[in-house]
């Protein structure tokens, strides 16, 4: 993950994630209402084929796969001559993080195959893979300092908040609120990854007074550079680097939350109300049905009302 598109591409698929997941979150709301409503870890790819239902896990699982396979196998989707295994610890450490996404994807895909009432244990699941990135994050062997410590840091606190709401999706599945805030913290840690990859390994989006790794040449720039992406000449500039992190990171929450805002002002669906029917009786005055004596049979439709 320590290159521009490793962190790019995690990024992108977390922004799409969060995004899918906002949009469904808020369907199934105003689609059941706030009596019918339940939180969902996945959900079901609208297709009339029914082999794409579960596509969000299979994407999950693929897409688990091959980050494993492209942290253990150095250059094994770069032009490098020979690619090569690697079994450095940063790399067992960001695998393991995908080993516990493809659990969960796992776990999730057969529960619903076999229709096994197990959500709540899917659901914490999803929670234990946002734990275990914490815990890798925090303990990560590479050492993180400098101005790439300090994004590492702003992530985690992302993460956590992923941690703690999907917690809380387990104890209230039927919360609103929790399901919303968990998506979008799902878009938020794409969000930040695309931002930690432009800033930290993009030569134009360096902060000034800050060079990349590529850039140093003397010997003790070097050596931070190896813990470091980014290396800073001056304490000011590391100082004026590390605020302009935490307005970046303070502006993609603002925009996470201003895309989470409008889809849920502007996601149109229908919610479903039923109603009891009253029949007509003889002197022309409306009654329930059943209410003449016989045996009460209670009929209900449902009505279609906009949200």
């Amino acid at each position: 993950m320590g290159t521009f598109l490793g962190h790019l591409v995690p990024g992108l698929a977390f922004a799409i994630l969060g995004i899918w997941h906002t949009l469904n979150t808020i369907k199934s709301y105003k689609l059941k209402g706030a009596s019918g409503f339940r939180s969902s870890t996945w959900f079901p790819f609208p297709s009339p084929m029914p082999a794409l239902k579960h596509l969000e896990l299979y994407l999950l699982l693929a897409f688990s796969a091959l980050a494993i396979a492209d942290q253990l196998v150095a250059g094994l989707f770069l032009n490098y001559p020979a690619p090569q295994i690697s079994l450095q610890p940063d790399a067992l450490e960001h695998s393991t993080m995908y080993i516990h996404l493809a659990v969960y994807a796992s776990a999730a895909l057969a529960a619903d195959v076999f229709v096994s009432p197990h959500g709540d244990l899917v659901a914490a699941l999803a929670a234990s893979v946002f734990g275990q990135e914490l815990f890798l994050l925090r303990l990560h062997s590479a050492d993180h300092s400098g101005l790439e410590g300090h994004y590492h840091w702003l992530l985690q606190l992302v993460v956590t908040a992923s941690l703690v709401v999907s917690c809380a999706s387990v104890v209230l599945p039927r919360s609103f609120a929790v399901a919303v805030v968990r998506a979008a913290s799902v878009l938020l840690q794409g969000v930040w990854f695309v931002v930690m990859g432009f800033v930290l390994w993009f030569p134009a989006f360096v902060p000034a007074g800050c060079r990349g790794m590529e850039t140093v040449e003397d010997e003790g720039s070097m050596a931070m550079a190896m813990r470091s992406a980014v290396a800073c000449d001056t304490e000011e500039a590391a100082r004026r680097a590390a605020a302009m992190a935490n307005l970046q990171f303070s502006w993609a929450l603002a925009a996470v939350w201003v895309v989470t805002a409008c889809l849920c002002f502007r996601v149109d669906c229908r919610s479903m109300e039923y109603v009891q029917i009253q029949t007509p009786r003889a002197d022309g005055r409306a009654q329930l049905a059943g209410s003449d004596g016989e045996s009460p049979q209670k009929r209900v439709f449902p009505v279609l009302e906009d949200v």
